[in-house]
């Protein structure tokens, strides 16, 4: 195999622009190609591997847990069910989880959520607002919730119900809904992932809180992305002091086994009924133990603490390295979820990161997203640094006008 040279995948939907490299094993922050290369992947499956690669006691657990059951129907109980919902509601105060096993999932089942909401107060046309460039998922439901007209593109018509808005506007959240009767819900990422890596205001977030409480609606909150520990707290909306009606959680819950969950708060709580929901795959005893597995080595290793300094250093020393810069628009984040947006399309930076060791995205066309392991250390920090602000600069130098 030449290196760097595209891998034929003949048989498989080309629904992705992947990287020309085949990725073999791992350990903590760094992964292995089939050609023995090295990588510092500060990507971590786009904020899913929060243990790292191969963490020692997570193997362990799911070694395990392997040898024992992987997968039984939701009509019977099995042990790791309870203890899991019991820990996300107690680190986030709400009170009940549906699980499922995908972002998505948990999107599409806090859409559903609010509509029963709304019929159950007598809202025949239920209305949520979302906001422009959120990213909610792709299946149709979610696809229309979502802000990103290039996305929606060949899949109209889309589903009804929604009302746009732009994020940290509290007066165009009341200019788009003073009056309404229909409106249900409020829907928005703590910060937004796909969207480019905006986080919404605390102060923003608060208000949302008090409007919503004021107005009878749900505060939805999607912390797919942003949650499980990615900021330095257990979930990025609680640096605004508040809770939400409803939280879908995904991505990081599992560190790397998919698992996806609906945390809801007492006023949604009680929604869902026996019929009304339900997943084949959603709760099976290996992703409910790799949850469960996953917080407690949060905890004991105080990966929040870590996550909170790490991003800190991360994110001053890539303002200090491309503040100024031309063509850096902004270095932004919170805790290991940064973004560093320029003023023209990067996604070239892929490739050109991967050829000097280091695993990134782009999203949004111009923001280079770093979302590394919780696990990272100072030193693995500064190497991000060290590797990716010279391919920023080559890259702005030979596109410049």
């Amino acid at each position: 195999m030449s290196s760097f040279a595209p891998i034929p995948e003949p048989h498989v939907m080309s629904t992705y622009g992947r990287v020309p490299i085949m990725l073999t094993h791992g350990r903590g922050c760094r992964v292995w190609d089939v050609e023995g290369r090295e990588y510092l992947d500060a990507l971590a499956g786009i904020a899913v591997n929060t243990l790292g690669h191969a963490h020692p006691r997570f193997v362990r657990a799911l070694q395990d847990q392997v040898g024992q059951l992987i997968h039984i129907s939701n009509y019977h109980h099995h042990p790791y069910t309870e203890p899991l919902a019991a820990a996300l509601c107690e680190r986030s105060g709400l009170a009940r989880v549906f699980f499922c096993s995908s972002g998505l999932e948990a999107n599409e089942a806090a859409l559903k959520l609010a509509r029963k909401f709304g019929h159950a107060k007598g809202i025949a046309r239920p209305q949520i607002v979302v906001y422009e460039r959120a990213f909610h998922g792709r299946s149709i439901a979610t696809l229309s919730a979502t802000g990103n007209p290039k996305v929606q593109a060949g899949f109209e018509p889309l589903v009804e119900g929604f009302i746009r808005v732009p994020i940290n506007d509290l007066d165009a959240l009341r200019r788009a809904t003073d009056g309404n009767p229909n409106v249900v819900a409020v829907f928005f990422e703590a910060i937004q992932g796909e969207g480019g890596v905006h986080p919404l205001d605390a102060d923003y977030i608060a208000g949302v809180r008090a409007l919503c409480d004021e107005r009878d609606w749900l505060l939805m909150i999607d912390e797919v992305q942003c949650g499980m520990g990615r900021t330095g707290k257990w979930f990025a909306h609680q640096w605004a002091g508040i809770q939400p009606d409803v939280m879908p959680l995904a991505k990081g819950l599992g560190s790397g086994v998919p698992v996806g969950a609906v945390v809801a708060g007492p006023r949604a709580a009680e929604l869902f009924q026996p019929g009304n929901h339900g997943t084949t795959f959603g709760g099976n005893p290996l992703a409910m133990r790799a949850g469960l597995e996953t917080i407690r080595i949060i905890e004991d290793e105080a990966l929040l603490a870590n996550a909170a300094a790490q991003g800190t250093h991360l994110l001053t020393q890539l303002w200090a390295e491309l503040h100024g810069l031309a063509g850096v628009r902004e270095v932004r984040g919170k805790g290991l979820m940064i973004g560093i947006e320029l003023d023209r399309p990067c996604g070239d930076l892929v490739l050109r990161c991967a050829r000097a060791g280091l695993l990134i995205s782009v999203t949004a066309e111009r923001v280079i997203r770093l979302v590394p392991p919780l696990i990272l250390s100072r030193a693995e920090a500064d190497e991000i640094v060290a590797k990716l602000v010279p391919q920023v600069r080559a890259f702005l130098d030979e596109t410049s006008a």
